[in-house]
Formats: C-alpha cells, structure tokens, sequence
C-alpha cells in the first residue's frame, strides 16, 4: 500500500469509476476497451499501453517541481528593457491573482452577467485617460509590443493606407521595433528613422527611451503634426504620475505596458498594455471599450460599447485580428492603482526617480559616463 491515496486524476479529470459504469451501461457496452474497439478503426489504434510512467498525486507534482526548481540560481535581474520587479500587494494577490473567479473567467460576452469585470476595466480605462490626458481608452492590449504594432495600424488607417513611413523619436525597447518591423514589412511599411514628411504616417515617441532617457522632442513633433503624421507616444505609465501628460505634448495615441502596476515579471510576461486616443481615432481602435450605461430602473450598467475586431464585425472592417487582451492583468493594474490612490502612485515613483538619481550620482562619481541628464528610472 505504497501508491499515494486520492489521485489528482479521480478527482479532477473526467467521470469517476461509478460514473464511468453507470454511462457503459446505459449504452449496452461491458468497458472502456470494448467501446473504443468498436468505435475506433482498427488500423489507427494502438494495440498497447502508452510508455508513461505511473500517474503523480498532486502533492507529488508539487514536490517534484519544487526540487526541480531548487537547482535554479536565482540572481536580481538588470535586464530591464520595459520589465520591472514590482512589489504585488498580497491583497490583490490573494483577492485577486489567485482567485478562481478572477483568473478562470474569459471574455466577458455576456455583458449582464460579468457586471464586476466590466466595472474594474471601466476603472482600467479611467486611469489611463487620467494618466495619458486622451479622451479613449480601450480595456487593454496584450503587451508594450502588441500595442506599438497596432498604434502604426492606426496611424495607417487614419491616412487610409497611402502613407508608407514610420519615423522614431528616441530609441524604443528592441523587442518593441521587432514586432512593429514585423507588422510592418507585409504592408510595406518602411521604419526611416529620425525622417520626417509627407509620406510619415507617424511618430513613435519613446518616453523614456530603452536607455531611460527622456529627450526633448518638442521639434520633432510639431514637425510630424505640420505634415499631418500621427505622435505616438510609448510612456511608462508610473513615469506619467511624474511629467506632463502625453496629451499636453502633442501625443494622438499613447501606449505603454502596464507590467510595474503590481503585475510580477512572469520571465517577461504576460502583462497588459493600455492604449488611449484622441476622439477622432476612436473608430479606428483594436480591441474593446468598456462603455457605461443604465439599465430601465436607472441603475448603472457596463457594457461592451465597442468591439471593431474580427470576431464581431467584417473582417475587412475589423481594426485588428488580435482575439483577447489581457483583462486579469489589467484588472490587477488597476487595483493596484486603486489600492495606492494618485497620492501613493507619484510617492513610489518619485521614490524610484531619487533612487535612480542616487545611483546615476555614484555612477558619475566613479568616473562612469551616464546617458542623458532626464530620466525617470533607470
């Protein structure tokens, strides 16, 4: 009596034993081996058991892949490049993260039925338009990446396809520039650096840079907006609580990562990304908007106001292919949001700026060069 009691199988994969009888009984057949005989083709099935090893208990699962990841080395990571360690409030984890009814919920089709979801990605949509100074804002993309991707898409819609340049403004992460070179090779979207023209359909401001850097780019943009190119800005969200709004700078579109709001790193994701516009691009979003109306007595209810993807409309036009976002993450940025209040979110990031100021003194001190005299983070 070796073998570990209540396998994990019994209880969380299909019928159990009696049910397993009851079901074969009801159709006339003595077991398992006699209904697939007769209902697989004899020439696709396999006439012995799988080399597999005996089944694990759940507690066993758990021992083995704790001693597994013991031979890990776990080191501080300076990789950075949009990716931050982050402290989660163990309340939005318990209630949150780890709950069941947050984390297994999908898509939140039937609008009657998921009223609390939709009501934490309203507040999603609120803190970005608070943060950006944008009027829109849609209930998340899937990361920083994604989202740069699909504001090209919208600077390539708005101008109705005959525009064919993307211009840069400060370096963005480089796993950002290859999935916007990636979106943009088949359309025959050329990326042409700092230049700007009549053929630029946007400017991708990148606020701070990969290197943490904020330039001056007040040239660049006023010189995209002469020749009717869009300004994207691509902001960290936390810096944001800190310098003037991308609005107030000239930005059509802001996208950033919404990772460092309480969203652990994961080995480089998953985490949400939010995306804000002006009002006349509101059409011409990806993804979903989170809308609030009321029902016949008068009371408030959310609903899914804008759904321009493929799933829902003509796929000639849908704005973009992309299926999901990432509702749990941004539900967990936005608690964190709402768990520190505008007070407590520019107190972290005005401790994160000395601290970083800290360090680009003793940098300098031992005679290191640092990058840029503007800057946020490291």
């Amino acid at each position: 009596m070796t073998a570990a009691p209540y396998p994990f199988s019994a209880r969380h994969i299909g019928p159990g034993l009696n049910d397993t009888r009851a079901m074969l009984a009801a159709i006339g057949v003595p077991s398992i081996e006699t209904l697939i005989s007769q209902s697989v083709p004899k020439s696709i099935r396999l006439d012995r058991p799988l080399a597999l090893p005996a089944p694990a208990s759940e507690a066993e699962a758990l021992a083995e892949l704790s001693a597994v990841m013991a031979g890990n080395t776990v080191l501080k990571s300076f990789i950075g490049a949009g990716y931050h360690g982050v402290h989660v409030p163990p309340v939005i984890q318990r209630n949150l993260f780890e709950n069941p009814a947050w984390y297994t919920a999908y898509t939140p089709y039937q609008a009657e039925i998921s009223q609390g979801r939709l009501e934490m990605l309203f507040n999603f949509q609120t803190l970005v338009t608070e943060l950006t100074g944008l009027p829109v804002a849609s209930a998340s993309l899937l990361d920083e990446a994604t989202a740069v991707a699909e504001a090209v898409g919208i600077a390539l819609r708005h101008h109705r396809d005959k525009r064919t340049k993307v211009a840069l403004a400060g370096t963005p992460h480089p796993q950002t520039l290859d999935v916007v070179r990636t979106r943009a090779e088949p359309l025959g979207i050329e990326i042409d650096g700092e230049t700007i023209d009549d053929n630029t359909a946007a400017l991708l401001v990148s606020w701070p840079d990969t290197f943490g850097v904020y330039g001056d780019h007040k040239a660049a943009i006023d010189k995209a907006h002469a020749t009717g190119a869009l300004v994207v800005f691509i902001a960290d969200p936390l810096g944001l609580t800190l310098t003037d709004a991308p609005a107030k700078l000239g930005a059509d579109i802001a996208v950033g990562p919404m990772q460092r709001f309480g969203v652990p790193m994961g080995f480089g994701g998953p985490h949400a990304a939010y995306c804000a516009v002006s009002d006349r691009l509101t059409r011409l979003m990806p993804g979903r908007l989170v809308g609030q109306s009321t029902d016949s007595k008068g009371r408030p209810g959310y609903r899914l106001a804008l759904q321009t993807r493929e799933q829902h409309i003509r796929r000639d036009k849908a704005t973009s292919n992309i299926c999901t976002a990432q509702a749990l993450l941004a539900n967990m940025a936005t608690a964190y949001a709402i768990w520190h209040g505008p007070a407590g979110l520019q107190a972290i990031a005005g401790r994160i700026h000395t601290l970083a100021n800290r360090l680009a003194a003793g940098l300098k001190a031992a005679n290191i060069s640092v990058l840029g005299s503007s800057r946020f983070d490291t």
